[in-house]
């Protein structure tokens, strides 16, 4: 995983962004971790579901990071790359990155590797439709 200075720029393709609101903070007034972290979920589903061509699970998050804390009123942006295909699995790197309303100033905050698998319709694994060149 890499440091904040490293990543000038996001890396994978911009699949999910939505806004930090209020009902979404843990105590102290930030993003709560876990919302943050099912965003990152959906963001990486979406494109695991691209390279399935149907429906995929969850089985395993690896390497969170949390970089910094995320304020409410930011855009949250999920950007996903897909890294490595097997049979019926695809892990896919989630990287989140905020946009301050009042500065403008893009920051990386985490990242993490989620791995999906294909199932079909009674949730028995299947081969994936797509793979990585």
């Amino acid at each position: 995983m890499s440091e904040i200075d490293e990543d000038p720029v996001p890396t994978g393709t911009l699949t999910l962004q939505t806004l930090a609101m209020p009902a979404d903070t843990n105590p102290n007034g930030d993003i709560f971790g876990g919302w943050l972290m099912s965003q990152m979920d959906l963001a990486g589903a979406i494109l695991a579901h691209d390279y399935a061509r149907g429906r995929v699970t969850t089985v395993a998050v690896g390497g969170m990071t949390f970089l910094r804390p995320v304020p409410v009123g930011t855009t949250v942006s999920c950007y996903a790359q897909a890294v490595e295909t097997g049979r019926s699995s695809i892990r896919i790197l989630v990287e989140v990155w905020i946009r301050s309303r009042a500065s403008e100033e893009v920051v990386k905050v985490t990242e993490g590797e989620f791995v999906y698998v294909a199932i079909d319709d009674n949730g028995r694994t299947r081969p994936l439709q797509k793979h990585l060149e």
